[in-house]
Parts: structure tokens; C-alpha cells; sequence
């Protein structure tokens, strides 16, 4: 006979430890004031992206701090590892999962979605005469529904890094990308022509989480809210 797990009792899940999924790099060093303000201190280490370390407790015991890749906050959200996570938008307009709630713009990680290419060929593009158009991007969703709106169907060559390199190199005519200062196009001979959508991180959070303990997360989003308040 299979054996059948028991779901734990209603108690069992209001007592577990509660776990917030925080970024790596530039996003993370961005949200130490706003931690710091809503009273979240984890272990020391967890700023220090040389350690092997991915989990981390914090002086408030019922909560534990995971620091993973931008991308995968809104993962481990959306399926119930993570409870509370700080998400860019991006991530949240490509992915589009139903299961999480963003209730607070942080007002951090400011930065834009936007289409560039070669800054010899900038400006003369007729975009009302394409049908097809080849992009390099690690934002396939938003790229294709961008696009699509101007009639224009994007073959997407999907990249998670040197996105910069495609049109040199032959392997898309455009790139859509994160851009913050813009000096990284400017380098490689890229001018950026469009901006699809502004950037900032969220506060974001389980719904069903949400649902089966609102008191705990509950106190958590008015933590943050209070901080940015603060910080106003």
C-alpha cells in the first residue's frame, strides 16, 4: 500500500518559520536600508555573495531570509517556498503568475525595459512595413506581447546574458533588455529607441500564504509599509 503524507495540522503551518526570498546583486545591497527599517536583520553573511550560504536566519525568529537569483523570487513565491519575496516588476510582467500579490512598490531598483539597436541603424527602422523581426532577450513574454501589439510578429532568441553582443554578431537585428544608466548599449555601439516599461521592485506575497495566515504576513506587509513610510 502507497503511504500517504498527512497535511499538517492548521497549527503546524501558522507556526512554521516564515521565509522571505530576497535577490541577488545590485537589488540586494538596495534593500539593506528598507530591511533595516522594517526591523529584518539576518545573519551577517547573507550580504556577502562569496558565500556558499542560500539561507539565512534573521533575529526575528519566525523569520528566515533566501537569497536567490532575480529571476527565481517570484518562483519561489508563486509555489509556496517563499512566503514573502522583493521581486522586480520585470520579472512580475514576464511571468504573470496568478498565485502572487504585490501589495507595495519599494520604490527601489529603478531601471526600464527597452528595445535598442545598433546606433548606425537607429532611427531608420519602418517598423510599420515588419512583419517579422528577430530579438535577442531574456524577456520572451514581454518582447512578443510587445511587439504583437504593433502587428509585428518577434522571433525571440532567448539570452540570460551579453545581450549587448546579438546584433554585432549577427544574431538578432534588436535586443530587448534591462537597462538602468544605458552605458553598457553605449559601449557596444547600441542606442536604446524604445522603453516598453519603467522598473522597480515589489513587495510581494503568496496568496494562499496570505489566505491560511493573514495575521503573520499581514504584519509583515504593514512592516514594510511603515518603513517606506519612514523613509518618505
Amino acid at each position: 500500500m502507497t503511504a500517504v503524507t498527512p497535511i499538517p495540522p492548521a497549527a503546524d503551518v501558522a507556526s512554521r518559520t516564515l521565509v522571505l526570498a530576497l535577490p541577488k546583486g545590485r537589488i540586494l545591497a538596495e534593500c539593506a536600508p528598507l530591511l533595516a527599517r522594517a526591523g529584518i536583520v539576518p545573519e551577517a553573511d547573507y550580504a556577502d555573495e562569496s558565500s556558499r550560504r542560500l539561507r539565512f536566519h534573521t533575529e526575528t525568529p519566525e523569520l528566515d531570509v533566501i537569497r536567490v537569483r532575480s529571476f527565481d523570487v517570484a518562483t519561489f513565491v508563486a509555489f509556496g517556498a517563499a512566503e514573502i519575496g522583493i521581486c522586480g516588476a520585470d520579472v512580475l510582467m514576464e511571468f504573470d503568475y496568478p498565485d502572487i500579490y504585490a501589495p507595495l512598490d519599494l520604490g527601489i531598483g529603478h531601471c526600464r525595459i527597452s528595445v535598442a539597436e545598433p546606433a548606425d541603424a537607429a532611427g531608420r527602422t519602418n517598423f510599420s512595413r515588419l512583419s517579422r523581426v528577430r530579438v535577442a532577450s531574456k524577456y520572451p513574454s514581454i518582447t512578443r506581447k510587445h511587439f504583437a501589439m504593433r502587428g509585428i510578429q518577434a522571433e525571440i532568441v532567448t539570452l540570460n546574458g551579453a545581450m549587448e553582443l546579438a546584433p554585432g554578431l549577427g544574431l538578432s537585428r534588436l535586443i530587448v533588455d534591462l537597462v538602468q544608466t544605458g552605458s553598457t548599449l553605449v559601449a557596444n555601439g547600441l542606442v536604446e529607441t524604445e522603453v516598453i516599461a519603467h522598473v522597480t521592485s515589489r513587495l510581494i506575497v503568496n496568496r494562499t500564504a496570505l489566505k491560511t495566515r493573514p495575521e503573520a504576513i499581514g504584519a509583515w506587509i504593514a512592516r514594510f509599509r511603515a518603513a517606506l513610510e519612514a523613509a518618505a
